[in-house]
């Protein structure tokens, strides 16, 4: 998900650095349900937690779950449920059944397995980007009400285009002419704004045919598409400003860097100079990004396409590369 930062927050690495390592990632506790903290990007332990490399920051958010299967506890708490019924000659009420589900769960947590998920963030200082590798807009709020906590003072905001990614993508299918730089490849997803929302995909199929221009005619709307930027860097986007799916194309990381503990600064640095320049590129195509407050630009409008939605609220991509991890075609 892409975020502008504030105009008015202007912490450095060696502060972003210290207010992080009040809040370092801890295991859950026996009975603890979730724990969230921050963990080392580089993943050596003890490491330092804000890295910098190549004038980019790069942090990243440990979240971790205890997993308590819904129908174990329904069951436990239904075994209660009947023992004091057979003891008092009652059904519990639904206040007790509530106490009753809150001491199931204290009883399974030390025995539950844990999940955990690691949330990248990657922050380019000189463009104001934040970018998060998060699977759910819920998910990237976590990360923002996290970094929020630690720093005071700071701020982002969605990053929102004039064009509606929808409406762009449309224009892009009908005239079969992507923006300067970009390529459409061969994945896309249409989708009807219709009670019933059926759904039309094509994969790793040609998308110049008549075929796709009718069902924009008919009212179906681009959700998805893969797009090459540059012959460099292949990805999907989608309705809501998402960049999925990121792989890095042929030749775009000769002359790497071998030794191992080089590797993490050297496809940092590759990485991150490639996606900095795509973004960029990519919101300019959307009509350029769109001040807070101000109205949006109408969109372009393809002939028979529908009408083209407001600018999107954005959410992420799981499964996609995070910025400063290769994927090579």
């Amino acid at each position: 998900m892409l975020y502008r930062l504030g105009a008015d927050w202007t912490a450095t690495v060696a502060q972003i650095e210290e207010a992080l390592d009040g809040a370092r990632f801890v295991e859950c506790g026996a009975t603890q349900p979730r724990s969230i903290g921050w963990v080392p990007p580089r993943g050596e332990d003890h490491g330092v937690l804000a890295e910098a490399v190549a004038g980019q920051w790069l942090l990243q958010l440990m979240v971790e779950s205890k997993m308590v299967p819904g129908s174990v506890v329904k069951r436990q708490v239904d075994a209660l449920a009947e023992q004091i019924e057979k003891q008092t000659g009652r059904q519990p009420g639904k206040k007790q059944k509530r106490e009753l589900k809150d001491q199931v769960l204290l009883d399974l947590l030390p025995m539950a397995f844990t999940k955990r998920a690691a949330v990248k963030v990657w922050i380019a200082p000189q463009e104001r980007l934040l970018v998060i590798d998060a699977g759910s807009a819920s998910r990237a709020d976590e990360v923002l009400t996290a970094i929020g906590q630690a720093l005071p003072g700071f701020s982002a905001q969605l990053i929102n285009t004039a064009l509606s990614p929808a409406a762009a993508m449309a224009d892009w299918l009908v005239s079969g002419e992507p923006p300067a730089g970009f390529t459409i490849d061969r994945d896309c997803e249409l989708k009807a704004a219709d009670g019933e929302k059926p759904v039309v995909r094509y994969a790793r199929h040609p998308l110049d045919i008549a075929e796709i221009a009718q069902h924009i005619a008919e009212g179906k709307r681009p959700t998805r598409l893969a797009l090459s930027w540059q012959g460099r860097v292949s990805f999907m986007l989608t309705e809501g400003l998402q960049i999925k799916k990121i792989s890095f194309l042929d030749g775009v990381f000769e002359g790497r860097q071998a030794k191992a503990d080089e590797g993490f600064d050297a496809d940092a640095a590759i990485a991150t100079g490639e996606l900095a320049p795509m973004i960029n590129d990519l919101i300019d195509a959307l009509g350029g990004e769109e001040t807070i407050g101000a109205g949006a630009a109408p969109a372009a409008k393809p002939a028979g396409a529908p009408e083209a939605a407001p600018a999107r609220a954005p959410a992420s991509t799981p499964g996609s590369v995070p910025p400063w991890e290769t994927s090579p075609a």
